[in-house]
């Protein structure tokens, strides 16, 4: 089913889910989204608000457990697990138990490629790469590492110091992004387009039209939808066109169960053109510097951006 469809699969079903410290076992609706797996706590039901958060993937791993009716009293043998990375004992587990091999095999392997998908594609495309200079079609890795574990480092001397600082590795993020920006192979303008320093190449398409989190002309509800049907965890994110202001651009995400929306505003200084969120305070030469940033900083935002929705989203 993954390889006969131009689009992500729609994965969702019932299972059966171990209750946390208890030895009974619950049959759950469950659907399965890019920010993790959810669970309805009406029916089948898949609306926002009936939706629960159950795992996600950044932080922990998916195994498939051997004797599971046996050992953990499952319904059936077709146990599978979530451990988090932090995980003290088997209390830690997120258990969970299919009704047959198949149902397992499509859950675990759906999980998979969502946690992994974009590292083996990235894998995959990495000889075809730097053949011919930079690749306008790069895309940034998929972090799999926990966010509180990223701290700020100076490698500007001869040993490496971590940066204390929240203000010092403000400016050290900023003034480093800019330096590896502008000795990038492509120069943008304001709405990405290619300028003189581009030579010329018609067919280098903006940096950021290539990747996942970028909508390109979607409307302000369109936006929300595409938000909604992700789960309104905080940190879901995505960038889009402004509609309201032409070249110009929009991020929109969800926090505190609400979707918001910030303009992203180009700023102009000594004949360049910069991306920023907080009145220039803090400036981007590019939207994927701009993620990025606020990807490990929460700034101006009430929360980092976390989990991006994807063009096409479960």
């Amino acid at each position: 089913m993954f390889l006969s469809s131009s689009t992500y699969p729609e994965i969702h079903g019932f299972l059966h889910a171990k209750e946390q410290g208890k030895k009974s076992w619950k049959k759950i609706y469950f659907f399965l989204r890019r920010s993790g797996l959810y669970f309805s706590t009406k029916g089948t039901s898949k609306e926002p608000r009936h939706l629960q958060f159950f795992s996600e993937f950044g932080n922990s791993d998916i195994y498939v457990s051997l004797a599971g009716k046996k050992k953990h009293g499952a319904p059936s043998n077709y146990g599978f697990c979530f451990k988090p990375n932090k995980a003290r004992g088997p209390r830690d587990l997120r258990m969970l138990c299919a009704e047959e091999e198949q149902s397992r095999m499509c859950w675990v392997t759906a999980i998979r490629l969502l946690k992994y998908g974009m590292q083996l594609y990235q894998n995959y495309m990495h000889p075809y790469q730097g053949r011919g200079g930079c690749s306008s079609q790069s895309i940034s890795p998929m972090r799999s590492i926990s966010e509180n574990s990223l701290v700020a480092m100076d490698f500007s001397g001869q040993t490496s110091r971590v940066i204390e600082n929240p203000t010092e590795a403000l400016s050290v993020a900023v003034e480093e992004g800019l330096a590896w920006r502008k000795k990038g192979c492509l120069r943008l303008g304001t709405h990405g387009s290619p300028t003189a320093s581009s030579h010329g190449s018609a067919t280098n398409m903006a940096i950021h039209r290539s990747q996942p989190w970028f909508h390109h002309r979607i409307s302000r509800d369109e936006a929300q939808r595409l938000i909604m049907q992700q789960g309104l965890v905080d940190g879901v994110f995505l960038v889009r066109d402004s509609q309201s202001n032409p070249k110009t651009f929009v991020l929109s995400m969800s926090h505190a169960q609400k979707i918001k929306h910030f303009q992203i505003i180009p700023v102009e200084d000594d004949g360049e053109m910069f991306h920023t969120l907080d009145d220039g305070h803090t400036r981007f030469t590019d939207l994927i510097q701009l993620v990025e940033f606020y990807q490990l900083n929460k700034g101006v935002l009430p929360c980092k951006l976390k989990h991006y929705c994807a063009r096409i989203t479960l």
